[in-house]
């Protein structure tokens, strides 16, 4: 076993520690079993320096993130969260599902097959992240299967959907899949209160975010500043691209004017966020 390897069986041995079994009503002891899977050697320390903007002990435990849970992450991208919560899920003997392309569409391209394909191999470890669980999501999908997760995690991916045209109906297919009680837990870069949410900048007005959830029946259950950035002006020349961590410099792969001050954005840190927790209502 190389020395990665040891480290990681270390620190997966700790995370296992709080296991289920251990766990009685108490909030500090579900917020270490968090602690531990955030803290685990297999996230790399690019990973782990971004939290600083998402705070993801704090965030998980605002949105309600309990041992045992079923947890489905939707369009995890590069698997930020992933490598927190899989390694979670399994140590607290839950489940974790997310969302990949819906390669079975004939439309769906080559790096849609790609991304599905090199998600999957990044975390089929099951020694680190247990069974991780696909679920196709995208046009012609089927729908979500209802009634099953108690924590959905969506992050920094509504603005798209807005855009698309499908957020009321990603919505109302998220909101048949949560359980009643469950949580639906919202990561977003925030616009401008003033901002028209058709305006395409990657950022949403949080007034708005919460009005479309609504929408699809889910309830407002607390708002945190946990991922406030006041230096973030929400106005940037490439939206919200510009800042930290995709750091766009240019438009369109041109190259880049010589007095773009490329110092200024980068000073501000990661996007201002909304970081939202809403219910499925119980029958």
């Amino acid at each position: 076993m190389n020395f990665r390897k040891s480290v990681a069986a270390l620190s997966i041995a700790a995370l296992a520690s709080f296991s289920v079994a251990g766990f009685a009503a108490n909030g500090k002891k579900d917020v270490k079993a968090i602690e531990a899977a955030a803290s685990g050697s297999w996230r790399s320390n690019d990973e782990k320096a971004r939290d600083v903007y998402r705070h993801p002990v704090d965030a998980l435990s605002f949105w309600g993130l309990k041992p045992g849970m079923t947890i489905l992450e939707v369009q995890p991208g590069g698997g930020w969260w992933t490598n927190i919560l899989a390694p979670y899920a399994r140590a607290t003997h839950g489940e974790f599902y997310a969302t990949a392309p819906n390669v079975s569409n004939p439309a769906a391209s080559e790096g849609a097959k790609k991304a599905r394909e090199g998600y999957i191999n990044k975390f089929s470890d099951a020694s680190i992240y247990g069974k991780v669980n696909i679920v196709d999501w995208g046009k012609n999908a089927a729908p979500l299967p209802a009634d099953k997760f108690d924590f959905v995690l969506v992050a920094r991916e509504i603005h798209n959907w807005i855009h698309g045209g499908s957020a009321d109906a990603d919505l109302a297919n998220l909101f048949a899949a949560t359980k009643p009680g469950g949580i639906l837990a919202i990561e977003e870069h925030r616009a401008k209160a003033t901002q028209d949410p058709a305006t395409y900048n990657g950022y949403v007005p949080e007034a708005y975010m919460i009005q479309i959830a609504e929408k699809a029946g889910f309830k407002l259950a607390g708002k945190s500043e946990i991922m406030a950035n006041a230096k973030d002006t929400a106005d940037h020349p490439f939206g919200v691209w510009t800042l930290p961590p995709v750091r766009q410099s240019s438009e369109g792969g041109k190259p880049v004017d010589p007095s773009f001050d490329r110092a200024k954005y980068d000073a501000i840190g990661e996007s201002d966020r909304m970081t939202l927790k809403f219910v499925k209502p119980k029958k």
